[in-house]
């Protein structure tokens, strides 16, 4: 049999005609290996048979009874309730969608073989829609616990196991290649580690694949992070392969805008700055991660790094997520460097006709030295005369190719240094597994005169008290944000509106000027409404999230959070860092609807504990997951066939030490493991 069977073709399969194979490709899967990789979600025990007396919530169960009483109940919804009784105990069935012939067949007197989850409903047991099979025959018990598999749409899991079987019948037959050396001698090898999560046996630790503990799942997921490190090491390879323009600047420029300002940097910001100039010095690119936590001037580091730049006479370009904060931006970049002589343009999707067409001539003309805007930027259309540095904003709102795309746009085999920004910090395991193709700075240190910002947790009952003290504040000459998390009412949330808010408090504090900001309002009215609030023409700004990052207004000490347990704690962090800029006092009130989750109590409780990004992040990642917190579209964490985070953290730093030690050791088999893991995964696309 070949070496490669492996790599044989799904639509070989039978069973596998071009509708299936269809739905198999745009799940990523087109060859055998690709098959055995997909690892289910979950299992099924339908290996034994259980007493109804002996039934737990939740449990997967096969019961065998008599049926006893079999009825459709009347009422909003008709419903097929049916009573099986095996003489431990009573079991109620429930069909909320049920054919007339299916309660024909349930017969009173019948024998029937069911399997479900058990659920407790007012002290009595009941399945809702369970698998049943009518008829006095023995039922079919399995041998093994039955896989359930991530599919796409129209893909059955009676098919995906059909076709998992076949695979494992190829994988029994040719084994693949034990890629990892030095493991220790009871680690399982990869064959029996991939036939056991597929087909785990009856008596397999279940409690232990569920909890990603088992040897198997281990053993894999430990190479599959070598795979995904090997893979990050590889793009940095590529990169370290490219040039870059090296900054020749005498700092002259960077001096210029730090003479201007009303504050000195703090060390911080002193030793990111060397860290990123060394970097702009070299001639092969910079790939560097700046991270600081809300307040910290990431911003002003920004356009420091800018300088050096266009002091070298390269051009900068800064993107964005949204149009708001690119224009906050660039209104941050002219302040500084008009005054110097230097040409900022701010360029969006908005810009249309003989106005864009203007800007990207004056852009490829150079124009321009520094250029501002959201992912407009990296649109074809858009051509630079001598792009020498991309400064990227809140990097987890973009995936790994659009803040990679910007880098290819530089002439003549030159590629721009790159620095990505985020006011999220990451917590270190996830960097490791998502950002260790960059070299990371962190901020650690808030300007000096910050005072924390107190954060209080208040039931919507008390509405009211809150719109008082917010009227209070006002009136004493404070501002206010009150954040809410929908733009208009929708019977389908329970969260009020940010233009019911702004009506709301219109009736109820008429002395206070107030507006409103959501993302459909144009662009022209965001900017002119951010400019009467910063300079204080507006008492209260009611908006959706469209203020949650780069928004600073020194004036604005009270943010109130409507509907706070709708919002994931890096969006709470950051919607309260818009106040606490002044040297004021400054509150955030965060308002819940009840009952709450214990999820979102324990969002909300770290919120009021802790003001530390850093912690919060931690948080987060045990709360969402990797994949959530990055953003979906950072991809290759949320993409793990095996690995999970946090719960393999363990394996992180083992695998980044196998991983270099391969790539300088043994490359042939790094390419190997590099290959069987991310070969189908759009995650690691070489970029």
């Amino acid at each position: 049999m070949s070496n490669n069977i492996l790599q044989l073709p799904l639509r070989q399969f039978k069973g596998v005609g071009p509708k299936v194979f269809s739905k198999l490709e745009s799940m990523g899967l087109e060859t055998v290996e690709d098959l055995l990789f997909h690892f289910p979600l979950r299992y099924q025990d339908k290996t034994r048979l259980s007493c109804i007396g002996e039934l737990k919530e939740g449990m997967d169960a096969v019961v065998r009874g008599t049926i006893r009483a079999s009825g459709i109940a009347r009422g909003r919804r008709p419903t097929l309730i049916v009573k099986v009784d095996d003489g431990t105990g009573l079991i109620t069935l429930r069909f909320f969608h049920f054919r007339r012939a299916q309660a024909q067949q349930l017969r009173i007197g019948d024998t029937i073989t069911l399997f479900g989850q058990p659920r407790m409903v007012g002290g009595n047991t009941e399945f809702a829609h369970p698998e049943y099979m009518v008829g006095d025959r023995e039922p079919q018990l399995e041998e093994a616990l039955t896989p359930v598999y991530p599919v796409t749409e129209g893909m059955g899991q009676s098919t995906m196991r059909n076709l998992t079987q076949q695979a494992l019948t190829y994988l029994t037959q040719n084994p693949p290649e034990d890629l990892l050396t030095g493991l220790p001698g009871d680690s399982p090898s990869i064959t029996d580690s991939i036939k056991l999560l597929h087909r785990p046996s009856p008596d397999a630790n279940t409690a232990a694949i569920v909890a990603g503990e088992h040897p198997a799942q281990l053993r894999l997921a430990l190479e599959e992070l070598v795979a995904h490190q090997l893979s990050l090491l590889s793009r940095r390879a590529r990169t370290h392969e490219k040039t870059a323009a090296p900054v020749n600047s005498q700092g002259k420029l960077a001096d210029a805008i730090t003479s201007q300002l009303p504050f000195t940097l703090t060390g911080a910001q002193q030793r990111v700055c060397e860290e990123i100039v060394a970097d702009l010095r070299k001639s092969t690119p910079m790939l560097r991660l700046l991270q600081g936590d809300v307040g910290s001037g990431k911003t002003l580091v920004a356009a420091l790094t800018a300088a050096h730049m266009v002091e070298s006479k390269h051009q900068v370009a800064l993107m964005a997520p949204t149009e708001l904060l690119s224009e906050q931006h660039f209104a941050g970049f002219q302040k500084w460097f008009e005054p110097l002589g230097i040409n900022v343009l701010w360029l969006t999707g908005q810009i249309k006709g003989k106005a864009r067409k203007a800007a990207l001539e004056r852009i490829e003309a150079g124009e321009v030295d520094i250029i501002v805007g959201t992912h407009a930027l990296f649109q074809d259309a858009v051509a630079f005369k001598s792009l020498g540095l991309v400064l990227v904003d809140e990097q987890h709102r973009f995936g790994v190719n659009q803040r990679l795309s910007l880098t290819q746009r530089g002439l003549n085999e030159i590629t721009p240094h790159q620095l990505t920004m985020t006011a999220t910090p990451i917590p270190r395991t996830l960097s490791m597994v998502a950002y260790a193709d960059l070299d990371c700075s962190t901020i650690d240190e808030l300007p000096p005169g910050r005072k924390p910002i107190t954060t209080a947790l208040i039931d919507n009952d008390r509405r009211q008290s809150v719109i008082e003290r917010v009227g209070n504040a006002c009136q004493q000459g404070r501002q206010a944000y009150w954040v809410c998390a929908l733009i208009e009412e929708s019977e389908a949330l329970d969260a009020t509106a940010a233009e019911v808010t702004a009506e709301q408090l219109e009736a109820a504090l008429p002395g206070l000027r107030i507006g409103l900001l959501h993302g459909r309002i144009s662009s022209q009215e965001k900017g002119d409404i951010m400019a009467a609030f910063a300079n204080h023409e507006l008492d209260i700004l009611v908006a959706t999230t469209v203020i949650e990052v780069g928004v600073d207004v020194p004036n604005a000490s009270l943010m109130i959070i409507e509907n706070a347990e709708r919002f994931g704690l890096a969006q709470l962090h950051q919607l309260r860092g818009r106040v606490g800029r002044g040297a004021v006092e400054s509150h955030c009130i965060l308002m819940y609807q009840s009952p709450l989750s214990q999820t979102a109590r324990d969002r909300l409780t770290v919120m009021r504990e802790s003001q530390d990004g850093f912690v919060l992040a931690e948080k987060d990642l045990e709360i969402r997951g990797p994949g959530e917190v990055l953003g979906t579209r950072q991809t290759g964490v949320s993409s793990f066939r095996v690995a999970r985070l946090p719960e393999h953290n363990e394996l992180l730093e083992k695998a980044q030490d196998i991983a270099s030690n391969m790539v300088s050791t043994d490359a042939q088999r790094a390419e190997k493991i590099e290959q069987r893991w991310t070969r189908t995964l759009e995650a690691f696309a070489h970029v």
